[in-house]
């Protein structure tokens, strides 16, 4: 809201935007006051109003709905369908309720119920979605509910050794080994073209993942973290061999990739396992290794204190490059030796 200015008369004035006319033309409501605080209060309560009375009768649902869409081109595709199957799917029991009746007793009581059959996590995605929604279209609410809290479960995986060796030779080998050893996310391991290998480096920029029936193909990463730089050890490039530049790299579904591992996993190690946990393997591992944090957070693409360009500049130092090494060194150790790449 713009400021309140001064007239020639010496009282205050404040105009605010209240619409527009049938031909789109701009409509300016003028308060004139003694004080400029007294003309802004004005404005401000104004423009309070007038936003109450737009979102009168409006619903959670339609709010969310509201935010999505308006979110839709500038949030990633994951982000956008998980906030379409928060929708779709969870707490419903809110979705009918006008705006100008919403109480946290409800939403509290809302979120209870799905307490008994969702995740921890999924609530938390569910209420950060509700949150913006509720920012966005009712400022003056606040919300405050309970959610249960963060369950530490300890699943019992595979060593990275295990892995190897049971997907060792498959058609999966190359995705688990992208995820294993240089620590890619699903998205990011099938979203690597040809073009984005060069001299033996990988530049991690996009991303493509699937929704319902829908892939999406996106020059971005899940977050302005995860754009980075990866030396590929011989072994791996020695697996993802040449093709043209802009031809995938990876061309299996996520689907067939993720139940392949599982059942290979299930068969090989009685254990279970699902691609994303590969990164925790990896995660792991650096820890073993005594990797400084600075650089386990920038090969995984993980959040830090640090910023893009302070990372870039250190993405080739000798210390990176000594990091590199020695994680190239463990996994290299690991791979079956009749096709160790000292042979090829």
């Amino acid at each position: 809201m713009a400021s309140a200015k001064k007239l020639p008369s010496g009282s205050w004035r404040i105009q605010v935007y209240a619409g527009k006319d049938e031909n789109g033309k701009k409509i300016m409501k003028s308060f004139t006051a003694p004080t400029k605080k007294e003309a802004e209060a004005m404005g401000a309560l104004y423009a309070v109003s007038r936003k109450e009375e737009q979102n009168a009768g409006m619903t959670v649902g339609q709010a969310i709905d509201g935010y999505i869409s308006v979110k839709e081109n500038v949030l990633s595709p994951s982000t956008i369908g998980g906030y379409r199957l928060t929708r779709k799917n969870h707490i419903q029991e809110l979705m009918d309720i006008p705006l100008d009746k919403l109480t946290n007793a409800e939403i509290q009581s809302a979120f209870n119920t799905e307490a008994k059959r969702l995740s921890p996590k999924t609530l938390r995605n569910a209420r950060g979605l509700l949150s913006a929604s509720l920012a966005m279209y009712l400022p003056d609410f606040t919300l405050h509910i309970t959610l249960p809290a963060r369950q530490n479960k300890i699943k019992n995986l595979p060593t990275p050794e295990e892995v190897i060796k049971a997907t060792h030779g498959t058609r999966i080998e190359l995705p688990v080994l992208l995820s294993l050893w240089l620590s890619l996310r699903m998205s990011e391991v099938r979203g690597i073209r040809y073009k984005d290998i060069q001299d033996g480096t990988l530049t991690i920029q996009n991303t493509k993942i699937k929704f319902g029936a829908k892939e999406f193909e996106r020059e971005q990463t899940k977050t302005f973290k995860s754009t980075r730089v990866l030396a590929i050890p011989p072994y791996l490039m020695q697996l993802i061999g040449t093709g043209e530049p802009d031809e995938y790299v990876i061309k299996l579904k996520a689907q067939t990739i993720t139940k392949i591992l599982k059942r290979i996993i299930k068969e090989k190690t009685g254990k279970e396992m699902v691609f994303h946990d590969l990164r925790h393997l990896n995660a792991s591992v650096m820890l073993e290794l005594g990797v400084p944090d600075k650089y386990a957070m920038e090969r995984g693409g993980w959040s830090s204190p640090n910023t893009l360009q302070a990372v870039y500049q250190h993405t080739f130092s000798e210390k990176r490059k000594s990091v590199d090494k020695q994680i190239d060194n463990y996994f290299s150790a690991l791979i079956p030796h009749e096709i160790s790449h000292e042979e090829k």
